[in-house]
């Protein structure tokens, strides 16, 4: 056979393979669908048993829905301009007094 011949059965080949894989997978979803979810799996009879349909969940934690949160606050200061943050933040007050100064002795003349 002559290359572009083979290349065409090649080509049709994949192409018939992909179909057939296509056709499975249509095949394998159509059919899950045919599962009844509300079913015990342990029931023996086969004769529904349970509790009924399940509730749906609450979500989990408390939902205010309003904007903005309550533990929100705005920065003390915004950057507008290059420079440090530092400069722009007051500076701490010390937790303790500076400790009093004794001068210094000088050595005794003899």
């Amino acid at each position: 056979m002559p290359t572009d011949a083979e290349l065409m059965l090649l080509f049709g080949a994949l192409h018939l393979l992909g179909l057939v894989l296509v056709a499975l997978l249509l095949v394998l979803f159509l059919r899950s669908d045919t599962v009844d979810v509300g079913r015990d799996a342990g029931d023996g009879d086969g004769g529904g048993g349970g509790s009924g349909p399940v509730a749906p969940r609450s979500p989990a934690g408390p939902r205010d829905g309003g904007l903005p949160l309550p533990d929100a606050a705005p920065a003390p200061v915004r950057m507008r301009e290059p420079g440090r943050l530092a400069d722009l933040l007051p500076r701490p007050e010390r937790r303790a007094p500076e400790p009093a100064r004794t001068p210094a002795r000088e050595p005794a003349e003899a």
